[in-house]
């Protein structure tokens, strides 16, 4: 598939700068598993750790942060504006990279990371180079996917006419305009499964162009690579599971929110605010 593609929208655009706007505050980090990290160097000298005082008070924060935090509570953001260049490098090394990555179109046309850490729902969002609008957020996903996926995709699937050679392709589309129009924010997703459904290269060509590019492109490294897309139609997803080999195994669409797959899962934070304090421990007291 192409980038993805945001679909412009005043009141998003407003959304966006409020987000970037949310994350001035002073808390900041998370830190990489005790296990997967060797002691760096500057952790033998008192005079290196005092000089990443403001560092161990984010790592505090967001660690009592993850502790306090439940799937469907607001996520909490710590802005990296007021750390000097050395802190924010080693805010880096700690966080580590995890199994979710992926980018977000904003709608002036610019996009922002987004990267799990190495303890589940700790994450590190950029958007542009900017220290200011750089952050760690706590929580299930970024509020930025949630914002994008909302704010700057269609309500409306227009079907149209398929062209021909096309088999099942309308009633699907009709399928997923009913499901989407109706879906809120708590009901359970609707999941049709396009592996299994008698569906030609022509339908599919179809069911692509329709449902169009969305904002929000997320790829999940776990037991092989599943790619979580948002279409250009609100609350529906392209969720793909591929081999080890690149192919795709099992082709999705989910009606709902943020797909299950990229979510933290609730249990997750708990033993990431304990796996914090043993980072703290370790490398910054």
């Amino acid at each position: 598939m192409k980038t993805a593609v945001s679909v412009a929208s005043g009141s998003a655009d407003l959304a966006a700068r409020h987000l970037v706007s949310d994350c001035q505050g002073i808390d900041v980090v998370h830190g990489g598993s005790t296990r997967a990290l060797a002691k760096p160097t500057w952790c033998d000298s008192n005079e290196h750790v005092r000089n990443y005082s403001n560092a161990a008070l984010l790592l505090s924060n967001v660690a009592a942060a993850a502790g306090d935090q439940r799937n469907g509570a607001r996520t909490q953001l710590y802005g990296l504006a007021n750390l000097s260049g050395a802190e924010r490098k080693l805010i880096g090394e700690l966080l580590g990279k995890g199994e979710v990555t992926g980018v977000v179109g904003l709608p002036d046309g610019s996009l922002a990371e987004i990267r799990e850490s190495v303890l589940a729902g700790i994450w590190r969002v950029r958007i542009g180079t900017e220290p200011s609008h750089e952050y760690v957020e706590v929580g299930a996903i970024p509020r930025l996917v949630r914002r994008a996926a909302a704010d700057l995709t269609s309500p409306n699937l227009v079907i149209g006419t398929p062209p021909d050679g096309a088999m099942n392709v309308q009633p699907v589309l009709a399928e997923i305009r009913e499901r989407a129009s109706v879906w809120r924010f708590g009901m359970y997703a609707h999941v049709i499964n396009l592996t299994l459904m008698p569906m030609s290269r022509i339908d599919l060509a179809f069911l692509q162009q329709r449902l169009g590019e969305g904002p929000v492109q997320l790829v999940f490294h776990g037991y092989g690579t599943c790619r979580v897309r948002a279409t250009g139609i609100r609350n529906v997803w392209s969720v793909q599971f591929f081999n080890s080999t690149g192919n795709i195994i099992l082709d999705t669409l989910e009606i709902g929110g943020v797909p299950i797959v990229a979510l933290a899962a609730e249990d997750d934070f708990q033993d990431s605010a304990e796996r914090m304090q043993e980072i703290i421990k370790a490398y910054l007291t």
